[in-house]
Formats: C-alpha cells, sequence, structure tokens
C-alpha cells in the first residue's frame, strides 16, 4: 500500500479524555492504545475495563472524519519486555501473537496493527524482533488474498535511532516488513534519568551534543529506512525539574530532582502547562536553535514544546521528505492547538512547494 502522508496521534482509554473529544479531522490516522500480550498464550488480549472503548473507536473518531484509519497498539512503555522477548524467540508463540493480533485487529474494526516493544535489550532480541515483523507481513499478506479484504496496515513505535545504546536494529526487516516506524524523537532530557535540565525533544542537538531527531532521522535513513517509512514524534508533554539555584536556569543547570509540584515523575501535559504558565507567569524561552522551549519560575524548570516548536518540526519533517508526524498522546493537547498547528504546517509546507 502506498501512503501518501501521515498526520498521526496515539489515544488511551481516560474519563479525562474519552474519544469522542478527539477532532479527528485533524489526522489521517489514530492510534488506540494499549492491547496487551498474555505472557502465558503469547496471544493480544485487550483489559475488560478497555473493551467497550476500543469497539467504538473506529466508529468514534469515523463521525468527524469518515477517512481516518485506527490501529490497535499492542505494548507500550509500561509493558512487559520478557514477555515480549520470550514470545518473539520461538516460532510457535510468534504464530500465537501474530494470529491473535489479525483476529483482534479484524474484530474490532481497526485497520492496522502497531508494535510497541520498548525496547529489545540484546542482539538475539533485535534478531527475533526482525523475525517477527518478517513473519507478521506475510501473515497479513496471506490473510489479504484469502479474504479479498485489504491487507492491515503494520507499524511500530521505535526508538529514534536505528542504534539503540550501540544496539542496531534489523533496519531492513524493518523496512520490508512495515509501512512506516513512528521514531520516537523525546524523552531526550527528564528528571528520572537527568540530574541537569536540557532540551527533552530536540530537533536539532545542543551546543554541549547529544540526542536529538534529526540525528535519529539520519542514523535510520543511513542504515537503509526509505525516509517515506519514517514518522516523526512530537511529544504533547512536558518535563520539569526543580532548580538546585533558581540563578542558574538555562540548560545543564543542575537539579534536585522532578518539580513535585508539578507531578511525582515530572511530567506535564501541554494542557495542563498552558494552565501553569497562565497561574505562575514564568520566563519563557522559545529556542530555535534546537527547536524546543522552556520555561521557569522560582526553582521550577519545564522544557516542551510549543505551537512554534511543532511547526518547525512538521515543516522539517515535510522538507526531508518523512511519511509524516505523530504525537504522544492527543489527549496531552490544549483543545487541538499543536494538532492543528502540524496540520496547517504541513499543508502550507506543501502548498509552496
Amino acid at each position: 500500500m502506498s501512503l501518501s502522508v501521515v498526520k498521526a496521534s496515539y489515544w488511551f482509554s481516560s474519563p479525562d479524555f474519552p474519544a469522542t473529544d478527539i477532532d479527528s479531522s485533524l489526522f489521517t490516522h489514530l492510534f488506540c492504545a494499549f492491547a496487551d500480550l498474555d505472557a502465558s498464550t503469547n496471544e493480544i488480549t485487550i483489559s475488560t475495563d478497555n473493551q467497550s472503548d476500543f469497539q467504538a473507536f473506529t466508529e468514534t473518531v469515523q463521525k468527524r472524519n469518515p477517512s481516518v484509519q485506527t490501529l490497535l497498539s499492542i505494548g507500550g512503555g509500561n509493558s512487559d519486555k520478557s514477555a515480549f522477548a520470550s514470545m518473539a524467540s520461538n516460532p510457535n508463540s510468534r504464530r500465537s501473537f501474530i494470529d491473535s493480533s489479525i483476529r483482534v485487529a479484524r474484530s474490532y474494526g481497526f485497520y492496522g496493527l502497531d508494535l510497541d516493544w520498548e525496547y529489545p535489550r540484546d542482539a538475539a532480541e533485535m534478531t527475533d524482533f526482525g523475525t517477527l515483523l518478517q513473519e507478521w507481513r506475510s501473515a497479513v499478506e496471506a490473510e489479504s488474498s484469502s479474504t479479498g479484504i485489504p491487507p492491515l496496515l503494520l507499524t511500530a513505535a521505535v526508538y529514534y535511532s536505528s542504534n539503540l545504546y550501540s544496539l542496531p536494529y534489523p533496519v531492513l526487516d524493518v523496512a520490508n516488513s512495515l509501512d512506516w516506524v513512528n521514531l520516537m524523537a523525546y524523552d531526550f532530557y527528564g528528571p528520572a534519568w537527568s540530574d541537569v535540565t536540557g532540551p527533552p525533544a530536540c530537533l536539532y542537538a545542543p551546543p554541549n551534543g547529544g540526542r536529538s531527531g534529526d540525528s535519529g532521522v539520519k542514523e535510520w535513513t543511513g542504515a537503509g529506512l526509505p525516509a517515506k517509512k519514517a514518522v516523526l514524534g512530537l511529544p504533547y508533554y512536558g518535563w520539569a525539574w526543580t532548580l538546585q539555584n533558581p540563578d542558574n536556569n538555562g540548560y545543564d543547570a543542575a537539579t534536585t530532582g522532578p518539580a513535585l509540584s508539578i507531578s511525582e515523575s515530572g511530567e506535564i501535559g501541554y494542557r495542563q502547562l498552558k494552565g501553569w504558565i497562565g497561574e505562575n507567569g514564568p520566563e519563557k524561552v522559545a529556542d530555535t536553535t534546537v527547536v524546543g522551549d522552556y520555561c521557569y519560575a522560582g526553582t521550577t524548570w519545564i522544557g516542551y514544546d510549543s505551537v512554534d516548536s511543532v511547526v518547525t518540526k512538521v515543516n522539517y519533517a515535510k522538507e526531508n521528505g518523512l511519511l509524516g508526524y505523530f504525537s504522544w498522546h492527543v489527549g496531552g493537547d490544549d483543545n487541538s492547538e499543536l494538532s492543528f498547528a502540524g496540520q496547517r504546517a504541513w499543508e502550507d509546507t506543501a502548498e509552496t512547494e
């Protein structure tokens, strides 16, 4: 299947943001998160709490946009890595996973499947990951041939770089088996793993070096992933630290951990952040060099993406021949502000070409 563009976001079931609140007119694809992997059967399951929401998801989002396509996302950052590794290591368990995923996707009315295995941990698991993707593609094509129904889309959420801490992904298997990959180009800095401030989702590396969305894109495409199978990730949330010294408030400022007044982890959704900015009147800095924003008031320092940085990143994706962009997650937005900016930026860039 040839795709022209992906403008996507993830959604997960929450009373704070039901699927009926999604402005699906702003997207080409929406990911419903997350289905689980049963470690004993190696089959896909959907929790009892989510079944009704997941069953209605496609119909719900297509009321506003009949052409939007939905995918069922499996796994997630909090899922059992060992269960995925065990499943992928054996032909029979891979078959159980694959068959059940296709069955669940069809019965729930999804257009595709997304694997969010964070992350394979060694060379053997990476090899198994590649084998799983190959067999998944073969099964999806066989199911389509036997039924006459268009094949399910197959995607995966992957590390921002094709090298996961010097462990290379099986890039050719990824490229040959998947319709696209979602590059998680965020969480470069966060209070749980960095004791200094930094841009959580910079497009370009800060002066002292480090990770960036641009370097990840170049590593993936340099390793053989076609640009038209790369989708750039955008975070609809930021990270908040507590500064050791409120007068030291740029990058690499020493911190004492997360800003507990924000949340236990320091994570803050964009909508919450807008409220916090309105209440606290922080100093705001838009760093157009790295492409990312931060603000600070007292000892609280927050790195995040604004409308302007989203626009710049979407322009980058378009200008560098990527398939599109996605966000985690649609419920973090503030009245669709970031999603609207992304959609408009892609359309404006297309019009000027």
